[in-house]
């Protein structure tokens, strides 16, 4: 009895990883609905028409424009490049001849059957669902269907994998999104607040709905990635991901922290220039392993140098 509730719960679970490849689109959608209603209402409906009014009121419109295009810009570059960017797939034929997780010399031979598991040979690392050897740090996804180079997690909003190739992106994606959540939050607080007080708010009863939607919508957007922000800047400052934070709970010292400076710089790289846009430097994307396809270094003398 017990086996069969485990594998309807396992079959459920499966079906639900299943069903959250249909969202796709429906995301990216639901995404740029909220970007639009946001932009309607801080652009069309208030702040640009005051721009083109004159007097102070024009001066205030362009210190909230200016800094809303520019974030709104760097929002949806950060965004696509982590929908379109691959997270990090496992190298065909991936073979390792060192056991990173452990620091034991581990020869492959005869060590490629797919009978093979974790518990019967710690040195070396299967997973049964892509019948393929995997580096340490690497998790498979449920939902993608593969492995993923030290996968975080998989993320609905994004519609893909965050790991190896896009973490860096994703970050942004999360300090953009509060910035831009925040500035919208601020700029339509006065109207939000007029709602409460004995004035007359001009505007046509759907325009008014649109701008309390927007502004709860962004306050509450404001408040929920800020959490997911500190959260993610404390796992970069401590080198793991939220699959391994969970995974490892009270290890006393992670093997794979290196200090807060080499840590940030094994996510965004060496090179400042590069550290608030999704992109690297040439001599980045070649020095950082998991953008080569390899497993993070274990020991401060194979870091970036």
């Amino acid at each position: 009895m017990r086996s069969g509730v485990a594998f309807a719960m396992a079959w459920n679970v499966f079906k639900f990883c299943t069903a959250l490849r249909a969202l796709g689109s429906i995301m990216i959608l639901l995404v740029l609905a909220i970007v639009g209603v946001s932009y309607y209402d801080v652009v069309v409906a208030h702040y640009g028409p005051a721009l083109v009014a004159g007097g102070l009121d024009s001066l205030l419109a362009f210190v909230v424009l200016a800094p809303f295009h520019v974030l709104l810009g760097l929002l949806l570059w950060t965004y696509f490049s982590v929908v379109f960017t691959d997270p990090g797939d496992v190298p065909p034929n991936w073979k390792p001849s060192l056991d990173e997780e452990i620091g034991e010399t581990a020869l492959l031979t005869g060590m490629e059957q797919p009978g093979l598991t974790d518990s019967e040979t710690p040195a070396i690392r299967y997973c049964r669902k892509c019948n393929r050897l995997k580096p340490p740090r690497c998790h498979h996804c449920s939902v993608c269907g593969r492995c993923v180079l030290k996968m975080d997690h998989h993320c609905v909003w994004v519609v893909n994998c965050v790991g190896a190739l896009n973490y860096k992106f994703f970050l942004l994606f999360l300090f953009y999104t509060f910035l831009e959540s925040s500035l919208v939050t601020l700029s339509l607080f006065p109207y939000f607040l007029a709602f409460f007080q004995d004035v007359e708010i001009p505007g046509t009863p759907a325009a008014l709905a649109t701008t309390f939607l927007t502004f709860v919508l962004n306050l509450a957007f404001a408040l929920s990635v800020m959490g997911f922000l500190i959260m993610h800047i404390s796992l970069v400052m401590k080198n793991t991901t939220t699959i391994e934070a969970y995974e490892k709970k009270t290890t006393p010292k992670w093997k794979y922290d290196l200090g807060h400076k080499t840590n940030f710089e094994q996510v965004f790289g060496t090179d400042k220039k590069y550290w608030f846009i999704p992109a690297y430097s040439h001599e980045d994307w070649r020095r950082i392993p998991a953008l080569q396809g390899l497993e993070y270094p274990t020991k401060p003398d194979l870091d970036m140098q």
